[in-house]
């Protein structure tokens, strides 16, 4: 999507202030595929200008690992507590204490990720609907944003935030990829819209990049997801930087410029919206 003279805009971005205090929403720094060199993702991030990360936790045991990467980098990750859909066939009673004992850590900035996935069904749509429930009771009694997830199940997934909605501190479409109207259904409801490298795909990110255009500044987050959604469109330059097969953090700046031309505002003007927006919802 970006010609050479975009992406040198985008080099030259990096330098600016409102670029150097990006923040990762959503990075799933805890996976295998950076065992072998996370400390230098992490460097890799800063000198882009990521300054500050989000580490999602995806199940029990990835969110203490998260929470526990978290603690060992102060100042610079956070992390998130939850159990994603995929993962709600091994969520019990003690798996929800699990994951609120571990939400009350100060870096815990949000419950999830959770929601509903009923486009692969790894779970039935019964054992995500519970798991899903449970965690939003666990958001609302602890007070922490929700950190959402949905994938072909809107309307069921609007149905069960909508019956706690009043109790809950606010959150975020993780990664959204959906259509305008789901957008604008998730900002009635008060959230925050999470834009990652899906909008970098020209054959996925049509109707994410047809969205973004009607976005309030106030209501995006940017995140990659990493080391998943690696943009299609990046550069041989680009990818020779990083390993080509994994996404991560330094690569926001990407994201933000293509984001910014799709909502048709100054980079650094989205990127300067983008961090405030982070900071209220998360309390960085």
């Amino acid at each position: 999507m970006l010609h050479d003279a975009g992406r040198n805009k985008a080099a030259a971005l990096i330098e600016s202030p409102a670029m150097q205090s990006l923040i990762d929403i959503g990075a799933n720094l805890t996976h295998d595929s950076f065992d072998r060199d996370r400390d230098a993702v992490l460097e890799r991030a800063v000198n882009a200008g990521v300054a500050r990360m989000i580490v999602t936790g995806a199940d029990a045991e990835g969110s203490a690992e998260a929470l526990a990467l978290a603690q060992a980098h102060p100042g610079v990750l956070w992390s998130t507590s939850g159990v994603h859909p995929h993962y709600a066939n091994e969520y019990s009673a003690d798996t929800g204490l699990a994951i609120g004992k571990l939400a009350r850590a100060d870096e815990v900035v949000a419950i999830g990720e959770m929601g509903l996935d009923y486009c692969r069904n790894l779970s039935t749509h019964a054992e995500q609907e519970y798991a899903f429930e449970s965690q939003l009771q666990i958001a609302a009694r602890i007070g922490k944003p929700v950190f959402l997830h949905q994938r072909d199940a809107h309307q069921e997934f609007v149905a069960i935030i909508k019956n706690q909605l009043a109790s809950l501190s606010g959150g975020v479409a993780h990664c959204f990829t959906g259509t305008q109207q789901q957008m604008h259904a998730y900002l009635d409801m008060g959230f925050y819209i999470g834009i990652t490298g899906w909008i970098c795909d020209e054959r996925r990110g049509k109707d994410l990049q047809q969205a973004v255009a009607s976005l309030p500044l106030d209501r995006v987050l940017l995140e990659t997801d990493a080391p998943y959604l690696l943009p299609r469109d990046l550069s041989k330059a680009q990818k020779q930087q990083i390993d080509g097969r994994r996404c991560e953090p330094s690569l926001l700046p990407h994201v933000l410029e293509v984001a910014a031309a799709c909502m048709k505002t100054d980079s650094a003007r989205l990127a300067e919206h983008a961090t405030a927006n982070t900071k209220r919802l998360f309390g960085l």
